[in-house]
């Protein structure tokens, strides 16, 4: 999965950069084209590779998430794009979207750019299995009132940062190559 394909790049959809086609690559060059060009979202609203930074046991722990997007400054979608199993990476991207900021991100996606699964990341409960499930632009518009921007309590944070450094781990090296390049 994180093996690099020799002398193979692409451009990245949202920054335009030539980065490595390694892992998952393609998988969220599709996601991100999807976002854009069927849910109705800026490029200048999704982060590419957004930073987390935990502290697990005293020691830190510094990751990335593959795409967020947000609205009216504000993250509302945290995805893991995958190129095997979405199942494999619910709680990951549930335990992201619980950490990256100083909220809970409402929802949590992972998709393959063909298939997806959405989470409400609050709950937990599963929105749905299907590229259709993920909301677009104009469906968070029309219920922003109703979106819970609620910080995650601190009993559970450090459980939660222990489930996505277990999973994250799994895609560490694929991280640091694709960065050392």
């Amino acid at each position: 999965m994180g093996t690099p394909k020799p002398g193979q790049t692409l451009i990245d959809f949202i920054t335009g950069k030539e980065i490595p086609n390694i892992g998952w690559e393609e998988n969220r060059q599709m996601v991100a084209r999807m976002l854009v060009e069927n849910k109705g979202y800026s490029k200048k609203d999704i982060e590419v590779d957004a930073d987390i930074a935990l502290t697990i046991k005293g020691k830190p722990y510094e990751s990335k998430v593959d795409l967020v997007v947000s609205m009216q400054a504000k993250r509302v979608l945290a995805i893991k794009c995958a190129a095997g199993s979405l199942n494999s990476c619910e709680r990951e991207i549930i335990a992201a979207a619980r950490l990256l900021d100083n909220f809970q991100i409402p929802f949590a996606v992972v998709s393959d750019g063909l298939n997806a699964i959405v989470w409400d990341t609050i709950t937990g409960e599963c929105l749905g299995k299907d590229i259709a499930a993920i909301p677009t632009q104009k469906q968070l518009t029309e219920k922003w009132g109703q979106l819970k921007f609620q910080s995650l309590p601190e009993s559970r944070a450090q459980r939660e940062a222990l489930i996505f450094r277990t999973y994250d781990m799994e895609y560490v090296n694929v991280r640091r190559w694709r960065e050392e390049v």
